[in-house]
Parts: C-alpha cells; sequence; structure tokens
C-alpha cells in the first residue's frame, strides 16, 4: 500500500474549498473534494497540478451545485511521477465512486492509503 501524506490545515482539520488561498499552492498529486452535511459524499477525485486543477473545479456548477448539501472540503498528496498519480487516482475513484468522474486512466491501481481512515 502507498502510504499517502494528505493535506489539512495546521489545527489539523479539512480544508475549505471554497475558502482555501491557491495563491501559493505548488503542488503536483492527487485531490478528493467532498461535501459534509447529513449525508456526506465524494463529489471529484482527481490529479494534477493542485492549485489549478482546484480553481478550475470553483468555476464548474456540477460541482459547485453540491455546496447546498453541506461544505465543500477538500484534501491532497503531493505525487510527483505520472504513474503513480494515474494508480492511485484509478484506486480512489473505484473505491469511492465520486459523484463526478472525468475519464478514469485505464492503469492498474495502485492501492493508497484514504484520508478518511
Amino acid at each position: 500500500m502507498q502510504r499517502l501524506l494528505w493535506a489539512k490545515s495546521i489545527d489539523n482539520k479539512w480544508l475549505n474549498f471554497s475558502d482555501l488561498d491557491l495563491t501559493n499552492l505548488h503542488a503536483t498529486g492527487v485531490y478528493i473534494i467532498w461535501h459534509g452535511g447529513s449525508n456526506p459524499r465524494i463529489v471529484r477525485i482527481g490529479q494534477g497540478n493542485i492549485a489549478a486543477r482546484l480553481a478550475g473545479h470553483r468555476l464548474n456548477h456540477q460541482i459547485m451545485r453540491y455546496v447546498d448539501s453541506g461544505p465543500m472540503m477538500v484534501t491532497w498528496a503531493e505525487i510527483n511521477d505520472q504513474s503513480h498519480r494515474d494508480g492511485i487516482e484509478a484506486y480512489l475513484v473505484g473505491q469511492f465512486t465520486p459523484l463526478i468522474k472525468d475519464k478514469v486512466p485505464e492503469v492498474a491501481p495502485i492501492v493508497a492509503s484514504s484520508p478518511f481512515l
């Protein structure tokens, strides 16, 4: 299993997707966006330049419509190697079945640690 270090705030809380300052975020890796509330769900799993991808997702009405379901949260893990990102993204999508999916990389999944355990 690939152990990942998932991002949290300095006080060890999940990061608010809408309010997170992306200005100094220079990470490449995999990310998970979810909404809280009474029935929390994973909204989107993806990979790449984290700041650029999250900025784009904030403008995506398909993603942002879930803000009414509960607070939108995000976490990511830095992974520089593209083949590892592909495999880990494939694994996470299979584990969590996000509400919104892009084309998932067609590669062997790489088992990775969950941010939620």
